[in-house]
């Protein structure tokens, strides 16, 4: 646990959460801020900054809960699509330093998370094929 962290906090039972589900592992509340009606945060119980720290054991509890609480929030709240995401870093407007997966409904035109300000060209094959030899290079 790191001292002061809102989800750590949540996770022990000190905070207060609207809890949808939870496990030794995991836990999904729903999101205090709604821009759209069932926007639900799914976090580790366990302090880690972000998916990088995560191990093995506690990624997939996590993956799974999170697959878990996307069916449901795609059932329950009015929708024509989900988006998950992760922020990592200010550059990525993490607020919580504390992994947190967001599942959140959307609707055509909504323009929440838009990915690119403008869409990107396509990029040529041999660029994309050394992008992908970098990242192999970089592997634990």
């Amino acid at each position: 646990m790191a001292d002061g962290c809102v989800f750590c906090n949540i996770a022990q039972g000190r905070a207060p959460a609207s809890i949808v589900c939870e496990n030794d592992l995991a836990l999904a509340a729903i999101d205090p801020r709604q821009f759209h009606p069932g926007h639900t945060l799914v976090i580790p119980r366990r302090h880690f900054h972000d998916v990088r720290e995560l191990d093995d054991t506690t990624g997939a509890a996590l993956m799974a809960m999170v697959s878990r609480v996307t069916r449901a929030v795609g059932r329950a709240f009015p929708n024509q699509g989900l988006s998950l995401w992760h922020s990592i870093g200010e550059a990525a407007f993490q607020e919580v330093p504390h992994l947190h997966i967001h599942i959140h409904p959307r609707f055509i035109g909504d323009d929440v998370l838009r990915v690119y300000p403008q869409l990107p060209p396509d990029t040529e094959r041999p660029i994309l094929d050394s992008y992908a030899a970098t990242l192999r290079s970089h592997f634990d």
